[in-house]
């Protein structure tokens, strides 16, 4: 007999917005008018659960009696209508089961429940097999999600095998050219085929031995564009301009940028012509004229950093404020909530692991045109309604949980945008400069994991985002996707934002990119990270996998060993998870252990050759003086030119996509003092979020 008990949980008629939204989407986007209703049930399955604290959860963990209806097991439906349920993907991170484990244990500390949910939908009325299809496939993403059947499980707790010992590709360095480059194309990798030629010549030249797979991985990691901007690193040579009204002016502005990067660069033979320098050359300039006296630097920034006085009580002090946009097209296009979601995670984290408070937010983004039939959706590709709403619903709720303030929200419509969807987040954070310090990492000293454990979500998020996507990427981009955490990065918010926390850092990066292997990997020259003590969702993971899982809300944290007891003593006083995974070396090398065996060990001086060095030619096409907008004719009819603008859908109003995020700070939070200023308590934003 099973152990697992099941409820399910119906808002209420006045209050089900989500099961009439899809009612409406179902009759006015599919085209399905024999549908005649819809209605929409979280599916809760628990086990290991005592049954005093079972019926209390019924009422305040799973359901909200006034504006929920609780099922204990199954439901009644009409002998007509037709059901199927939705869970997440194995290994997908599923925040509403997460946050329901979390506050059953709030409600009795010692016990450890299991908890999975689900999503059911019943739709009412008669419909064909070809339409309820159709709904199913409008209702389900396969890059994170997967239809369910009703049957409950015997158990839910998952048995998972041994993984293998990692694997060595044995004769790598003596291969013919042919067979690297089969053995490449079977790896999938972001890296381009010189690089992979280029990690051969290391190998044979210098360790004398085959590489392992983690270090193949690692290494794709490493020198994807998401990482390292491979793409805007690669020299620029033979640069030519076509013909053109605007010729003179774009190769004069040119032609200084030479002059201005052979005065700076002066005995640099290191420095070459690339859209990175192009593209920084401004600031360099400026810089060396003494014009950005108030710009922070330091080697640890992954975010804009000035110093600003600010006047507190009568009294000037230095704080730093952080400015940080990070782009999310890719994650967004193939999961739009998740992909959302974790732009601004993204977003935030940067400033975060500069230990300075995230205070204010903005969403700009681009869409193609979402009122299009659902059957001009392109192949491969997800409805544009349901990305934009979706896109909007995963930032919204992660800005919102947090506790951040989004003041300008604008998304813009265009045709080309249907080849992959724009997002973008941008925050600016800010912090006493006295409470922030930026050491070195000196050998011996210890790395701290923080914050949210590894799972399989976020494998291959970086190199993902650097390849070339194809109709099929859909299918099989699923562990890419992160999912967001918002209440756990929100605990690592008030934790640093504590001066004796703070003050205890001295050195810090985020997990947005690679994971452990980049993460920690940059935090200092020589590094022996121990795998097997990093904390995971599940067993089950490799050691190649644990090496470069990009799961969100962790930070790796350097302090001194004789600090490391009172860091972990204030993780704890915030309920964060924080291991010592890692320790700094005198010895300039990666090495990474897993089962007691070194499946990577590679020199600082060739991970940072950043891969091959790549080329590219360059001929600029000049514009036309008679494509210039401001030297066209006149409106000639002024009626037609307003209705035409009037019809654009960038004239339309946007405040229902505005109000789903709070555009003040703290709006609907508990405050507090400074330490934990502006956020919902632990318990309200779990609950709040699971009865969402």
């Amino acid at each position: 007999m099973s152990n697992v008990r099941r409820v399910y949980v119906e808002k209420k008629p006045a209050y089900a917005v989500q099961a009439k939204e899809l009612k409406h989407e179902i009759r006015s986007y599919l085209g399905i008018d024999n549908m005649t209703g819809v209605r929409v049930l979280i599916r809760y399955d628990v086990e290991n659960i005592s049954d005093e604290v079972f019926e209390a959860a019924c009422k305040t963990v799973f359901s909200e009696p006034p504006v929920d209806q609780l099922y204990r097991e199954s439901f009644e439906m009409g002998s007509e209508d037709r059901t199927f349920s939705v869970e997440y993907l194995p290994g997908q991170f599923d925040q509403r089961a997460d946050s329901a484990v979390q506050c059953v244990k709030f409600l009795k500390e010692d016990e450890d429940p299991v908890i999975r949910s689900a999503t059911t939908y019943v739709i009412e009325g008669k419909i064909t097999d070809d339409e309820f299809a159709a709904i199913k496939s409008y209702c389900i993403n396969p890059v994170d999600s997967r239809e369910t059947d009703m049957k409950k499980p015997d158990t839910l707790v998952t048995v998972f095998d041994e993984p293998k010992d990692v694997m060595i590709f044995n004769g790598f360095t003596e291969m013919p050219e042919a067979a690297l480059k089969d053995l490449y194309d079977s790896l999938n990798l972001a890296m381009i085929f010189k690089d992979f030629q280029h990690i051969q010549h290391y190998f044979a030249g210098e360790e004398k031995r085959d590489p392992s797979m983690t270090e193949i991985r690692v290494l794709d990691t490493y020198w994807s564009d998401h990482c390292r901007h491979t793409t805007f690193s690669t020299e620029l040579k033979n640069v030519e301009f076509g013909e053109g009204d605007y010729k003179k002016p774009i190769v004069g502005t040119y032609e200084k940028y030479l002059a201005d990067r052979a005065e700076i660069f002066k005995g640099r033979d290191d420095k070459f012509v690339c859209l990175m320098d192009l593209a920084l050359m401004a600031m360099r300039k400026l810089k060396k004229e003494g014009m950005l006296d108030d710009q922070e630097e330091s080697d640890e920034i992954n975010a804009c950093s000035i110093v600003v006085p600010v006047e507190i009580d009568g009294e000037v002090e230095e704080w730093l404020v952080n400015f940080k946009n990070e782009t999310h097209n890719h994650p967004t296009e193939i999961e739009p909530f998740g992909g959302a979601a974790t732009c601004l995670g993204g977003a935030i984290r940067d400033p975060l692991s500069g230990r300075t408070y995230v205070y204010q937010a903005m969403r700009v983004t681009g869409a193609a045109d979402p009122t299009v039939s659902v059957k001009d959706t392109l192949k491969g590709k997800l409805p544009q309604k349901k990305l934009v709403r979706q896109a909007a619903h995963g930032y919204s709720s992660y800005g919102n949980q947090i506790g951040l303030a989004t003041g300008y929200v604008k998304e813009i419509y265009h045709p080309n945008y249907v080849a992959k969807r724009m997002e973008i987040g941008a925050v600016m954070g800010a912090a006493p400069r006295k409470d922030v310090k930026r050491l070195t990492s000196d050998p011996g000293d210890i790395i701290i994991l923080l914050g949210g454990r590894t799972g399989r979500d976020g494998i291959g998020g970086a190199t993902g985002s650097s390849k070339v996507h194809t109709e099929s990427s859909i299918e099989v981009c699923g562990a890419e996707v992160q999912k967001g955490n918002a209440p756990t990065e929100r605990k690592i918010q008030r934790m640093f934002r504590r001066p004796e926390v703070s003050r205890l850092i001295k050195k810090c990066n985020d997990f947005g990119a690679g994971g452990v292997s980049v993460a920690i990997g940059e935090l200092a020259d020589g590094l022996q990270i121990y795998l097997d003590k990093v904390p995971k969702k599940y067993a089950g993971l490799d050691g190649t996998e644990i090496a470069i899982s990009e799961s969100q809300e962790r930070m790796a944290v350097v302090v001194d060993p004789a600090d490391v007891e009172e860091f972990l003593k204030y993780a704890r006083e915030e309920n964060l998870e924080a291991v010592e995974v890692a320790v700094v070396t005198e010895t300039p090398r990666l090495v990474l252990i897993w089962r007691d065996k070194e499946i990577v060990n590679i020199s600082r001086a060739f991970l940072d050759t950043n891969g091959a060095h790549q080329e590219t030619n360059v001929f600029v096409e000049i514009p036309s003086e008679k494509d210039n907008y401001f030297a066209k004719e006149s409106v000639a009819d002024v009626k037609e030119k307003w209705l035409e603008d009037l019809a654009d859908l960038n004239g339309c109003s946007q405040k229902g996509l505005v109000e789903m995020f709070d555009s003040s700070i703290g709006a609907g939070s508990v405050l507090m003092p400074y330490g934990g200023k502006y956020q919902l308590t632990e318990t309200q934003a779990m609950v709040a979020k699971l009865q969402y």
